[in-house]
């Protein structure tokens, strides 16, 4: 589904018009319309929950469609249906490209407020996501009432130099591509090969050292050519690049880059004990990119928060590999948070 918000304010001051926003649901509202779950897509994931957590996504699991009004809306920027690069400009019949701003995560969070009022929701039981998702929902908190339960997973509370360091490495593979073009490229003939090599180094930060050892080792494809990592890494670039935009990956990095709950707001720990609503803080063991020492320092500041830990040798990627774990975890705490 797609709405079409007549005009919007970007927090740069600029004001978008006619801007597409796609999602998709599950579930129903109820009569006092307040038993929603707000899923947040990580960084290329798409409005399709039941895709890349399919199995949280039934009766009687995390986000049960039973008990809860499910929605997963499309983040500005990405190539999903919501505005983005490869959207139609109307002042030229030609897609934005590079012309489409650097928008921030509190830009799609508050594009996506105005979604829910315009679908009618009074207020939101629980907003849930892992990485670029688990950001939006730290930005959620600043809703005040509006929200009632926060479960960010993987995420850290501002972008680390770490985080924007992995991001540059991947924008300047797509930038080396010939045909990049300074991102004038012909639609026809766009620089896959930077954008299948971002992904490969994205793929390095989002497993573990340990994951990648136990898995591919010295392995080789064919005997004595390629090794398996080698092709692996290969396959992941050449997937994304059948799916994805090169100027919505640019775009939605720098979007992540801009990540910092505590911009304009003050002292960052002053504003992490600013956030009044209950949160379920998860991180991973292994994660190399938003190491869980980032989780626990949200754990500590934040007042109502509770820390989990998924124990995986996945790393970052984790959260969308180990399905039992994290939907024992949600589900626990949903229903102990409701008992009290």
């Amino acid at each position: 589904m797609i709405t079409t918000i007549p005009h919007f304010k970007l927090e740069n001051g600029a004001t978008l018009r006619e801007v597409p926003v796609a999602y998709q649901t599950w579930g129903k509202l109820n009569a006092t319309r307040d038993n929603v779950i707000v899923v947040c897509h990580p960084l290329t994931g798409n409005t399709d929950v039941a895709d890349w957590w399919g199995p949280l996504l039934a009766p009687g699991k995390a986000l049960d469609p039973n008990r809860y009004f499910i929605i997963c809306a499309n983040v500005l920027g990405s190539c999903y249906g919501s505005l983005g690069p490869t959207t139609i400009n109307p002042q030229n019949g030609k897609p934005y490209g590079t012309e489409f701003p650097i928008v921030t995560i509190r830009d799609s969070v508050a594009l996506h407020k105005q979604l829910l009022e315009h679908i009618g929701v009074r207020r939101i039981d629980t907003v849930i996501g892992g990485s670029l998702g688990g950001m939006q929902v730290l930005e959620w908190a600043f809703y005040g009432n509006y929200v009632r339960r926060l479960i960010p997973i993987a995420v850290n509370g501002k972008h680390s130099a770490w985080c924007i360091g992995w991001s540059e490495v991947q924008r300047q593979a797509i930038y080396a591509d010939p045909h990049w073009r300074d991102g004038l490229y012909d639609p026809q003939n766009p620089p896959l090969d930077g954008l299948a090599n971002a992904r490969r180094i994205a793929m390095l930060s989002y497993r573990s050292q340990s994951s990648f050892e136990t898995r591919f080792g010295r392995k080789r494809v064919n005997g004595n050519g390629t090794f398996s990592v080698e092709s692996y890494l290969g396959y992941q670039g050449l997937k994304l690049v059948k799916r994805f935009d090169a100027v919505s990956y640019i775009r939605l990095t720098q979007k992540m880059d801009t990540h910092d709950i505590s911009r304009d707001r003050g002292d960052y720990h002053e504003v992490l004990r600013s956030i009044t609503q209950p949160t379920l803080i998860i991180g991973i063991d292994s994660d190399v990119l938003y190491p869980l020492e980032e989780q626990e320092e949200l754990a500590r500041h934040i007042p109502k928060a509770e820390l989990a830990v998924i124990k995986s040798p996945h790393g970052h990627d984790a959260f969308l590999i180990e399905f039992d774990q994290l939907n024992a975890i949600i589900r626990s705490w949903l229903r102990k948070d409701e008992s009290k």
